[in-house]
């Protein structure tokens, strides 16, 4: 029996076991932790109060490898594979900034308050004992942190070349420990070649061919932007950066008050949930119809209004060639309360898809940001958005 087929056996029998019920949890009453945490964010569309935005100072190219190449576009990957270690070109980071500094705006004029990591030079290698790689960037800050109420969670991320990326964040949260947050760290990974599936291809899903990940389960790895929070509720993919011992790890942490449900991604890359499946306010949820199948999420969402996201609207330039993400990172959106959403200003389609739904979308140029990992979601980490933890299902 291989690890795999060995894990699931073990989750079935823990799930039997475990009862995730919201009345164990201090009989169902909502949790509020320490008033004085100046961290506290329970879900995606709570009014956004402080945020850590990215940045691209010394921003590197990923070291190549599976789990960089396979996620990416395949129009992008040559780019990647011959520029793999070099920093980002100087044109590149230009507009890339000045699309960042468009959006620092918006959520200032907000009222937002804005957190930035520490600068760092990524291009220096750094070695473990049995492998080595130069790092990435902090344009992310959402792929190695989730916040769950007063805790920022660092995730055990499977890209080699993001091991030392929590650096630049450490100021900025050793003053929210100091002031009262919550501060964990899932098991450190070892990230030896055991994890890795090197003998992945990219599956033909139309052909019917299984599903394949470029991680296996040697050990537990997820990127915090595989989850989304609805409250008590969360949800989450299995991709090819989050295996199913990662999802089970941050499961058993957060215990019997939380419930984790798992929702099948049909893209044949998978990576981080943000891109498919998007809540943007009590009873309503965007769905990317092209990597989700509507008839198979979970059942507690039967009563939530799913939204079928349009296609992306097609986009030009050099910067959305080289993109490292989908098309679909359309839906890569960031709300700053119920109603008022940051949509990337391409995007006329769901921009009035949005208004119709009942939001006051904001557009934004943001597609030069692309080429760095992400869109407005990706760029962001919740520190505070005001609102008490709820169950919504």
């Amino acid at each position: 029996m291989d690890r795999e087929t060995t894990f699931e056996a073990e989750r079935g029998a823990l799930d039997d076991a475990a009862t995730h019920d919201l009345s164990a949890f201090q009989g169902g009453a909502d949790r509020a932790p320490a008033p004085q945490s100046p961290v506290m964010a329970w879900n995606e569309w709570d009014p956004l109060e402080e945020v850590i935005v990215g940045s691209l100072d010394g921003a590197t190219i990923p070291t190549h490898h599976l789990t960089v190449i396979f996620n990416l576009p395949r129009a992008a990957q040559p780019f990647y594979r011959l520029a793999s270690g070099w920093k980002y070109p100087g044109f590149m980071k230009k507009l890339a900034q000045q699309e960042l500094d468009g959006f620092i705006k918006i959520l200032a004029g907000e009222g937002v308050k804005i957190r930035r990591p520490d600068s760092m030079d990524f291009s220096k290698k750094f070695k473990a004992p049995r492998w080595s790689s130069r790092g990435f960037c902090v344009a992310c800050p959402r792929d190695p942190y989730l916040v769950i109420g007063d805790e920022i969670i660092e995730s055990p991320m499977c890209w080699r070349s993001r091991y030392f990326e929590g650096d630049a964040y450490r100021s900025l949260f050793k003053e929210y420990f100091r002031a009262g947050a919550r501060w964990t760290s899932a098991p450190r990974p070892q990230l030896t070649d055991d994890l890795y599936n090197y003998d992945y291809r990219v599956p033909n899903l139309k052909a019917g061919e299984p599903m394949q990940f470029t991680v296996n389960e040697f050990e537990p790895v997820f990127d915090a932007a595989d989850f989304v929070r609805c409250g008590r509720d969360l949800f989450v993919t299995r991709s090819n950066v989050t295996n199913l011992m990662g999802i089970e790890w941050l499961r058993r942490h957060l215990g019997p008050g939380f419930r984790i449900h798992e929702i099948e991604s049909r893209c044949p890359q998978p990576m981080h949930i943000d891109s498919s499946f998007m809540p943007l306010a009590p009873g309503k949820v965007l769905v990317n119809p092209d990597y989700i199948d509507v008839e198979k999420l979970p059942a507690v969402l039967k009563k939530w209004d799913v939204l079928i996201a349009p296609r992306p609207d097609p986009v030009e330039g050099f910067m959305s060639k080289i993109s490292m993400c989908s098309p679909w990172t359309s839906i890569n959106v960031l709300a700053i309360d119920e109603k008022k959403i940051v949509v990337d200003a391409s995007q006329p389609t769901l921009i009035k898809a949005l208004k119709d739904w009942g939001f006051d979308p904001i557009p934004t140029p943001f597609l030069s940001y692309g080429p760095f990992g992400g869109s407005f979601h990706c760029a962001t980490l919740d520190v505070r958005r005001r609102g008490p933890l709820k169950s919504y299902f």
